[in-house]
């Protein structure tokens, strides 16, 4: 699999703040824990995407050598030291077994072993900050989004579901059952994708705004996943490895971000549903422009946005498309939303 390097932008001002919330303990006279970095072992993004095996099973979580040939060999970055699965841009806060803690700068784990989804957790979180920064959102002309340690909690919420939240606190919760969620990248990269939302103010709380919310998410998880892990199968196929525990027909996927799906006939009242109109139309966006530009002006058009339909978001990410590259990419991203019938 070809594997594009970890993201590392602003090195200097990561090792400066790595410092400041991780003395050293050398300094402390207390028992060091780990370094700044560390070897590890993820699904990128999953193993059904990576190998193209929709016959893949979760067979109650254990290990079998399909799907351990799947795992990728990564460096876990931002660590705090502690030895714990704690950094500038992620925390694992809480497990239902034994936390992830390693004084050797190994945690290769593999999927039987519940430490594997705190990894898992650490490393999507952690690529996400990091790619948002990349493109320059808190390290170059963008305002920061979440640029924080984001809490993750793995395994507390008791059902097949997972979810992103600020009340009562600001985390992001990765449930059981069937195939564990954070053994899917791409649900963890959706999860975060309504981070990103929760950061930059996003009016969730209107119906097509929750659609947007999810379509993001999916669009999210889409686009992080296929810069770090290209040649999935099929592409457009969003969390396979999740979904085989609940789908019946091939290819497995949570949701797509390649359906033909139109604006407004296609609504169907499930914000999951017709969040898919909107991923498509990132999607498309991400196809005329590329990644690079596509995000920048998905991203920066979701800040300040006070509305609650497509269309408004539509209109002014049109607008952030025109401010910051021209008439080209204006008349790409119009293009797209009209394809999609919103606008």
């Amino acid at each position: 699999m070809t594997r594009r390097r970890a993201w590392r932008p602003m090195l200097l001002l990561q090792v400066v703040a790595l410092l400041a919330i991780a003395p050293s303990a050398a300094l402390a006279g207390e028992p060091v824990g780990g370094g700044p970095t560390a070897s590890a072992l993820v699904f990128a993004p999953n193993p059904v995407a990576s190998s193209g095996n929709q016959s893949l099973t979760d067979n109650k979580d254990a290990d079998y050598p399909a799907l351990t040939a799947e795992l990728v060999p990564v460096t876990l970055t931002d660590l705090d030291g502690s030895g714990y699965l704690r950094g500038l841009w992620a925390n694992v806060v809480s497990e239902t077994g034994v936390p992830a803690f390693e004084t050797d700068g190994s945690y290769e784990y593999t999927r039987h072993d519940d430490r594997f989804e705190q990894v898992m957790a650490y490393y999507w979180v952690t690529q996400s900050q990091l790619y948002l920064q990349e493109l320059g959102f808190g390290t170059g002309p963008y305002r920061a989004i979440n640029m924080e340690p984001q809490a993750v909690r793995i395994n507390q919420w008791g059902v097949d579901n997972s979810f992103a939240t600020t009340h009562p606190r600001d985390e992001m919760r990765f449930g059981k059952g069937g195939v564990d969620d954070a053994e899917d990248a791409e649900v963890i990269l959706h999860e975060y994708g309504h981070q990103i939302h929760f950061s930059q103010g996003f009016p969730y709380g209107f119906y097509e705004t929750d659609a947007i919310g999810e379509g993001f998410g999916d669009y999210w998880a889409a686009t992080v996943s296929t810069l770090l892990a290209p040649g999935r199968t099929p592409a457009g196929c969003i969390a396979d490895w999740d979904a085989v525990s609940y789908t019946s027909t091939v290819p497995h996927c949570l949701r797509e971000v390649t359906l033909n799906l139109h604006y407004p006939e296609d609504l169907n009242g499930r914000i999951h549903h017709d969040g898919q109109i909107w991923s498509r139309a990132l999607w498309d966006i991400r196809g005329a422009l590329g990644n690079v530009k596509a995000d920048r002006i998905i991203l920066n058009g979701q800040f300040a946005f006070t509305g609650t339909t497509m269309a408004e978001l539509a209109l002014a990410t049109v607008d952030m498309a025109m401010d910051l590259y021209g008439v080209r990419e204006r008349n790409a991203v119009r293009a797209a939303f009209r394809a999609r019938g919103i606008l």
